[in-house]
C-alpha cells in the first residue's frame, strides 16, 4: 500500500485539467522510498517505506522517537 510508515501520508485524488478545461480523475501519490535505517537500540537494520518528509523527521528526531510517534494513533478532526 502506498502509505508512509512514519507520517501516515497516503495518495490523494484530484483532477487532470486540460487546456480546454476538461477534468479527468488522477492520483497524487506520496514520494515513497524504501530505506534502511540502523537502529542503535536493537542493533540491526530496519527497512521502512517512508516519504521524503518521513526521512527528514527521522533525521531530526532519531529513529526510535520517530517510530514511537508513528505508533501513536493520528487524531482525525
Amino acid at each position: 500500500m502506498k502509505v508512509c510508515e512514519i507520517t501516515g501520508k497516503g495518495a490523494l485524488v484530484g483532477n487532470n485539467v486540460s487546456h480546454s478545461n476538461r477534468r479527468t480523475k488522477r492520483r497524487f501519490n506520496p514520494n515513497l522510498k524504501t530505506k534502511r535505517f540502523w537502529s542503535e537500540e536493537e542493533g540491526r537494520w530496519v527497512t521502512l517505506k517512508v516519504t521524503a518528509a518521513g526521512m527528514k523527521t527521522i533525521n531530526k528526531k532519531g529513529l526510535a522517537a520517530a517510530l514511537k510517534d508513528a505508533a501513536a494513533p493520528k487524531k482525525i478532526y
